[in-house]
């Protein structure tokens, strides 16, 4: 299993990793942190599902946001190798974002770079280091083919693996 959080390989203490859950990606290729996976290490993460929480006044209230076809996606994905010791590797992983898209910004300002199935091999060829072409496949998902419901705060403690957190509330 990979850790999420990103702990580059020159990091010191893998606490880095806390802060580095998410990289953005119209700049991911340049920041020291996440060069070298951009251009070597990039990685898919399986998902049908992702929560945002929107501010309004003092509170937050989760979202889940998901394909309107309920199906299995992928995120685009870098990784990285972190040695912790001799006989110890740690291996992590950060998400990209991008904009968002229609039904993405009315919940929040950014949102994960969900990849269409037909960019996977293109996203994960190693022979690729063309910065402008892997951009290219960093864009928001289509807004028609996602939708966004608000869910139960139960989702803000990870105590809570239930079914619950995915199911609409009335907001």
């Amino acid at each position: 299993l990979m850790r999420w959080g990103l702990i580059p390989h020159w990091a010191k203490d893998p606490s880095i990793g806390n802060r580095l859950i998410n990289a953005r990606a119209e700049t991911a290729a340049e920041k020291p942190a996440f060069r070298s996976s951009f251009s070597k290490r990039r990685c898919l993460v399986p998902a049908d599902g992702f929560y945002e929480w929107q501010k309004t006044g003092g509170r937050k209230q989760p979202f889940y946001l998901q394909l309107k076809e309920h199906r299995p996606f992928a995120f685009a994905g870098l990784w990285a190798r972190w040695k912790a010791s001799e006989d110890e590797t740690v291996q992590s992983f950060t998400l990209l974002t991008t904009t968002p898209n229609e039904v993405a910004a009315k919940v929040h300002d950014r949102m994960p770079v969900i990849l269409p199935p037909e960019s996977y091999d293109r996203w994960l060829d190693p022979e690729l280091h063309d910065r402008e072409a892997l951009e290219a496949l960093l864009l928001p998902y289509p807004a028609e083919a996602m939708e966004a419901y608000p869910v139960s705060t139960l989702v803000n403690s990870p105590q809570n693996d239930d079914p619950r957190c995915i199911e609409p509330i009335d907001a």
